[in-house]
């Protein structure tokens, strides 16, 4: 994928990052691949949280796919 693709994800996960912080969490950008699927890592207090998938589907999926039109479904990637 192209540098300017991951960079807008980045910052729009830079934009929610404060919101799961003040949970104790946080989130990282792992990868996009070809078909608009984005992989993140969750940190902190959202690893093995109860609301991880809400936050990711609710939240973080919504967000970015609201502002970035290629993205089509955001994962979760269990180290």
């Amino acid at each position: 994928m192209d540098t300017e693709l991951k960079e807008q994800i980045v910052e729009t996960l830079d934009k929610i990052r404060p919101y799961i912080q003040r949970d104790g969490g946080d989130v990282e950008f792992v990868d996009i691949d070809a078909e608009g699927v984005v992989y993140v890592r969750m940190m902190g207090a959202c690893i093995g949280c109860y609301a991880a998938d809400d936050t990711i589907k609710l939240g973080v999926e919504a967000i970015l796919m609201d502002e970035i039109p290629f993205v089509k479904e955001v994962r979760i990637v269990e180290d």
